[in-house]
């Protein structure tokens, strides 16, 4: 797969076609919106889903995670669909999640679905970490009208999709979404929906037409101006 480098408030970071991030100076590998254990979390309200997002999201973060061979992983938020999703993981699901964790320091940022820690899985638990000129969270900070955003920032949350149209068709598919000072990460898990980058979420965080939506494709990302997406 063909990384993209891009700056973001002056440090190099990589963009991964799997959605995630990867910091080559530290060795960090920052995934977010994980969404574990959806599936069970919408069966106790007898809503039901194929019950395999867990393992198939740990399968897709394990060959991310071999391909890498980060020393840490910052989950950004989200990381459990609720606040008891740890605990209805299965045995399988939970071997999976420990052998990611064996060896390198692997840190879950709090999120709105789960603001408490994961309880028995290990790891360590906070609400931001700082990477140099960056600061990870899991929600973007509101900023007033006209004003710009804190630079540096990296944030989840939102689901980022873009939808592009040509040639008698269109795709839509999940995307990083950035102006240079901050950037919104796409979700990682197999079960999240996405939120399209011209929706009023997003001309909230970024000044209008000055972003850029790096698109996931099967193995690389396509930049691709405001100008070129298109609504739902």
């Amino acid at each position: 797969m063909a990384e993209t480098r891009i700056r973001l408030a002056g440090r190099e970071i990589a963009l991964d076609p799997s959605g995630a991030i990867y910091d080559h100076e530290t060795g960090t590998l920052i995934v977010s919106d994980l969404h574990l254990e959806k599936a069970s979390s919408y069966a106790r309200r007898r809503v039901f889903l194929p019950p395999y997002d867990t393992a198939a999201t740990l399968s897709a973060l394990a060959r991310l995670v071999m391909r890498r061979q980060p020393t840490r992983i910052l989950c950004l938020g989200d990381s459990f669909h609720d606040g008891e999703g740890a605990a209805r993981m299965d045995g399988a699901d939970i071997a999976r999640l420990a052998a990611l964790m064996a060896g390198r320091e692997f840190v879950w940022i709090a999120g709105n679905h789960d603001p408490h820690p994961p309880a028995g899985l290990g790891g360590d638990c906070c609400e931001e970490v700082t990477i140099g000129a960056l600061t990870l969270r899991h929600e973007p900070s509101r900023h007033g009208k006209g004003e710009r955003g804190p630079a540096g920032e990296v944030a989840g949350h939102l689901h980022p999709a873009a939808k592009v149209s040509g040639r008698g068709r269109s795709v839509r598919r999940r995307a990083f979404v950035t102006d240079g000072e901050r950037l919104v990460m796409p979700s990682f898990g197999v079960l999240t929906g996405g939120l399209n980058v011209l929706d009023r979420a997003f001309l909230a965080l970024f000044p209008l037409f000055g972003f850029t939506a790096f698109v996931v494709g099967e193995n690389r990302l396509y930049p691709v101006a405001p100008a070129s997406l298109r609504p739902d």
